[in-house]
């Protein structure tokens, strides 16, 4: 390495030491990188980077105790600097959209090859987004999406809400509160808080009440 070529400051969060492992030993010899820590779950990660900011940060979205949905969110609020990189098991559209959405500067799954992931860190250093086929595909899905979908009900194909959309969408038609879906679904009151805005975002509902409106219009609830 050069003397005038800065290490980029790299940091992983994910809850199996083998996973972190296999990272480290993946890209932790390439000669401008160098590991600073490790998280084993989202508090664990917002407790370090309060200490020391990576330059870039490979995180998981399933995490212990704070999810990679809700350790964003609170990441982007105090640390707009750091580039995050999610690295997961999940490619659904969706979830893709969402991360991006929430912060995200790349995204990608965990059989991903090492030479990605590191030409991803690169490239979020220089050009702050690394897009790949799997984030060109979930845009590509929501512009699809918004065309399809009017900001106003009518007679448009419904929007498709996926499992835990609909059992979110059926509880709240039968008035349960946050905190009552949270236990039910097993998610944070947080993450429930952020699927039910994703929904009426869907919808163009400004409202519950307009999300519930919705739902029943097309029969998704009673």
């Amino acid at each position: 390495m050069s003397n005038n070529q800065e290490l980029i400051k790299v940091a992983i969060a994910d809850d199996h030491k083998i996973f972190r492992d296999g990272i480290k030993m993946a890209i932790g010899s390439r000669e401008n990188l160098k590991i600073i820590w490790e998280a084993e779950d989202g508090k664990d990660l917002l407790h370090k980077i309060a200490i020391k900011n990576p330059d870039v940060l490979l995180m998981d979205i399933r995490m212990p105790e704070i999810d990679g949905i809700n350790a964003i969110e609170l990441l982007r609020k105090e640390y707009d600097d750091v580039k995050i990189i999610v690295l997961t098991m999940y490619d659904d559209q969706q979830t893709i959209s969402k991360m991006m959405e929430n912060g995200a500067n790349a995204f990608l799954t965990k059989t991903t090859d090492p030479d990605e992931i590191y030409e991803a860190i690169l490239t979020v250093m220089n050009d702050d987004f690394y897009f790949n086929q799997l984030v060109n595909n979930a845009v590509m899905g929501k512009l699809m999406q918004k065309k399809s979908v009017r900001r106003q009900y009518g007679t448009q194909i419904p929007v498709s809400f996926n499992e835990k959309e609909l059992k979110i969408l059926q509880l709240l038609g039968e008035d349960k509160t946050t905190n009552e879906i949270s236990k039910i679904v097993f998610l944070s009151p947080r993450t429930i808080e952020t699927i039910r805005q994703n929904m009426k975002n869907k919808v163009g509902a400004k409202t519950i009440g307009g999300l519930l409106m919705y739902g029943m219009r097309h029969k998704m609830i009673e």
